[in-house]
């Protein structure tokens, strides 16, 4: 997703090449300060979760769903040089306890935050030291104390923390947006972040928001765990053309062992190809863990070509039924007036009828996503209308009680009834 909404956009893997990106990555490491992390994350946070089957488990061995929102912001106000995060009139700090609470409140189990590539290496100006003639006070380093620091507040609130790579950029290009794959800084982003959260068993990483190809830059799954394919340097925002400048994808596979390479044990999820909504080659293609700790994960907007029931039966199910499945991004966006739509219905009835498919079948959401705009609130997907947590109509409301009544039928949000899915 881009700031505020939608983009504007129009079985075992080789091990080649990897010792190479590991090879870079220490090396741009070494420029990298070290984070004073706050004692809850340095020293481990009383959640758990890992990959058992096809389901999640806490630290007693319950099965554990992860429902929530995506905290978004902290990929672009870092870029923007104003702030590492919007929020309720803070300058420098909104990912604070009182953010964390909001979305505890709603029943939530988790929290996905998006990163930025650049802000959190110190790479190519960002975060910018100057913003408007005037410094900035934005700080790698504090950038990554702040993520830290909000990591620490979910877990004070009983929530995990899904840590998603979201924009990047090769080479010297700003990381200003999506792009297609993994590049040459992500294995130096992942190796980093695994590091900071060696000894936090209550995160899971995302390992890049949303792979997609274009019929002038195809993304094959192949390219998708192994890397190789030409994928262009521009963002999303930009419609690809023949000659256009490119770089060489990383693929997840190179991920996977960078993250591993650390002795970091958390669960990783990898979204699928075309913004994450196709997977039907993922248990195909799926990457080698020698931990086993690999989630998938499945992006789910209105008017995407797997946004019906009957695709989700065909391709979703089948892969939820042989590894745990987060849908790290989903909601509704066409929003029809009520007297437009088909009898009975409501601009709700997407989201409704997408948390009760997955319910059923074991699968986890975090809904785009929380973040306060002015305008159609329902086009901008955005779920509430104040940092205090007052839900908007139509995501906002809709996920609220349907997380609410998962928590009062079940005890406890993390059960979901009989969603947990078959071991």
């Amino acid at each position: 997703m881009s700031a505020g909404g939608r983009p504007l956009r129009p079985v075992r893997g080789r091990r080649a090449g990897v010792a190479g990106l590991l090879a870079g990555a220490t090396a741009a490491l070494s420029l990298i300060s070290p984070v004073a992390l706050p004692d809850a994350v340095a020293t481990g946070a009383p959640l758990s979760i890992s990959v058992v089957g096809n389901r999640l488990l806490d630290g007693t061995g319950a099965t554990v769903r992860l429902l929530g929102v995506n905290r978004s912001s902290t990929e672009y106000a870092c870029f923007y040089g104003y702030a590492y995060a919007d929020g309720a009139g803070e300058v420098q700090d909104p990912l604070e306890a009182a953010d964390a609470a909001a979305i505890a409140s709603w029943h939530a189990t988790a929290v996905r935050i998006p990163i930025n590539e650049d802000c959190w290496l110190g790479l190519n100006g960002s975060p910018p030291a100057i913003t408007g003639g005037h410094p900035s006070g934005l700080t790698a380093v504090g950038y990554r104390q702040a993520i830290a620091a909000y990591v620490a507040a979910l877990h004070a609130d009983g929530l995990y923390a899904i840590l998603d790579l979201h924009w990047s950029a090769p080479g010297e290009t700003p990381a200003d947006g999506q792009r297609s794959l993994p590049d040459d800084h992500s294995v130096a982003f992942w190796t980093s972040v695994a590091e900071t959260f060696l000894g936090d068993p209550g995160v899971v990483f995302d390992a890049f928001n949303e792979p997609f190809g274009s019929s002038v830059f195809p993304v094959s799954w192949s390219c998708w765990r192994d890397g190789g394919c030409q994928v262009p340097v521009a963002n999303d925002r930009t419609a690809p053309t023949s000659g256009m400048a490119t770089y060489t994808a990383v693929g997840m596979q190179a991920i996977v062992d960078a993250i591993r390479a650390t002795g970091a044990t958390q669960p990783i999820m990898l979204g699928g190809l075309a913004y994450a909504n196709d997977l039907s080659g993922w248990l195909a293609a799926e990457p080698h863990d020698p931990l086993g700790q690999l989630i998938a994960s499945f992006h789910n907007y209105t008017g995407e070509a797997c946004a019906s029931e009957a695709c989700w039966q065909e391709t979703i199910a089948p892969v939820a039924a042989q590894v745990p499945l987060v849908t790290g991004e989903f909601g509704e966006d066409d929003c029809p007036p009520a007297a437009g739509g088909l009898p009975g219905e409501n601009p709700a009835n997407f989201d409704n009828r997408y948390m009760s498919w997955a319910d059923a079948h074991g699968i986890g959401y975090t809904a785009w996503g929380w973040f306060v705009l002015a305008g159609p609130t329902c086009k901008s997907l955005a779920l509430i209308s104040d940092y205090s947590g007052t839900p908007l109509d139509p995501n906002g409301v809709a996920l609220r009680e349907h997380l609410t009544a998962l928590a009062r039928s079940a005890g406890t949000p993390a059960a979901g009834g009989a969603a947990g899915g078959a071991p």
